[in-house]
């Protein structure tokens, strides 16, 4: 079972990416109907907010001994992150795919690992010593794994597979590429400032649970506050077709799920470990589109998604080493603890039989 549990962040995190990748191609679907951006964050956020309140309320009431208090600090870096990492992050991400394309976003948002990694290492997260096997590890592994997403996303070469339907992903000259490209850059460090913000938000407030509900509301009340400061008018708010409303009620549960995971994953592998699983997403993207839109399948693609998976099993081999030498170092000092201990103990031990009189006491 100990093997097992091991796996369970890896096998969360794969299971995210399949979630982003039915996000992206509902919510671009219902953002070319017409839906705002904006709007749609808000619907996102308060959906997840309703889903997240009956569950955090349920497992604080079932269990009494887990009655963690939001005090001020733990309010503050809720605020925070939730203000940057959400809000910002889910605006910018939405609006840069609406300018762009699904293809574009899914490149884009493989910027992710190399920024976490190296916000990671400026915080003091992640130490890189480039006499090491492990950091140089990480490093290439991250070469790799955006190289081969980008090369996914950007490059075709000859076709593989030649299928009957084939529905071409062109980009319209209506759609700002460059503009959109800014958004999704700007998307991708509100995100890594989340990630890296996961690390201090669970130490002051353990409970995943109520600081996933708490970030939700928040963002929620902050999305809808902007989207009303940037479209005032009331009309953008309708939803008209059950591809919008549908895709708000996918988005909202995707993100009650991503939030809890994440924070559950970083907690136990730390955030570098997380954002190095966003590459899978357009990999997973690349496969559902060949296999049941009917997509034309390039070398290119097949190249850059053996690129992902090699660069994530190198970054995933260098983390594992780090985990052993955490461990190691752990079990090192436990013991240096209880030498002294035990030592003393002893001490005190032959001191008390050779205090202790031979002779019977005189009566």
């Amino acid at each position: 079972m100990e093997g097992f549990d091991g796996y369970k962040p890896a096998m969360a995190m794969v299971g995210l990416q399949c979630i982003y990748t039915g996000l992206a191609l509902f919510t671009r679907a219902a953002l070319l109907q017409g839906m705002s951006p904006r709007v749609f964050v808000v619907y996102r956020q308060g959906v997840a907010t309703l889903i997240m309140a009956p569950i955090a309320c349920f497992t604080r009431w079932r269990n009494p001994y887990n009655k963690t208090s939001l005090g001020l600090r733990s309010f503050c870096l809720i605020f925070i992150t939730s203000l940057i990492g959400v809000t910002g992050n889910q605006n910018a991400y939405f609006e840069g795919l609406y300018l762009s394309s699904s293809t574009i976003t899914t490149a884009m948002t493989n910027l992710l690992p190399v920024m976490t990694f190296v916000m990671a290492t400026i915080v003091g997260m992640e130490k890189v010593n480039f006499q090491s096997l492990r950091s140089v590890a990480k490093i290439i592994g991250t070469i790799f794994s955006v190289g081969g997403a980008i090369c996914m996303a950007l490059v075709k070469g000859p076709k593989l597979l030649n299928t009957i339907l084939v529905l071409a992903s062109s980009i319209s000259d209506d759609e700002n590429l460059e503009l959109g490209c800014a958004f999704l850059f700007i998307s991708c460090l509100c995100w890594s400032f989340w990630i890296i913000m996961q690390v201090p938000i669970s130490a002051s407030c353990p409970d995943h649970l109520y600081s996933t509900l708490w970030m939700c509301l928040l963002t929620t009340i902050q999305s809808a506050i902007y989207t009303f400061m940037v479209e005032p008018d009331l009309k953008v708010w309708s939803l008209h077709s059950y591809l919008e409303l549908g895709s708000c009620l996918y988005a909202g549960i995707g993100t009650a799920i991503s939030f809890f995971v994440q924070a559950w994953c970083i907690q136990l592998r730390g955030p570098v470990f997380v954002a190095m699983f966003s590459p899978l997403c357009t990999v997973i993207t690349a496969i559902i589109a060949s296999l049941f839109l009917h997509e034309n399948l390039y070398v290119g693609s097949l190249v850059g998604a053996l690129a992902v998976i090699i660069g994530l099993y190198i970054v995933l081999w260098g983390k594992a080493k780090d985990l052993e030498e955490i461990r190691e170092e752990t079990l090192n000092n436990d013991i240096q603890k209880l030498e002294p201990k035990s030592l003393l103990n002893n001490t005190t031990s032959y001191s008390t039989d050779l205090e202790q009189s031979l002779l019977p006491p005189h009566k």
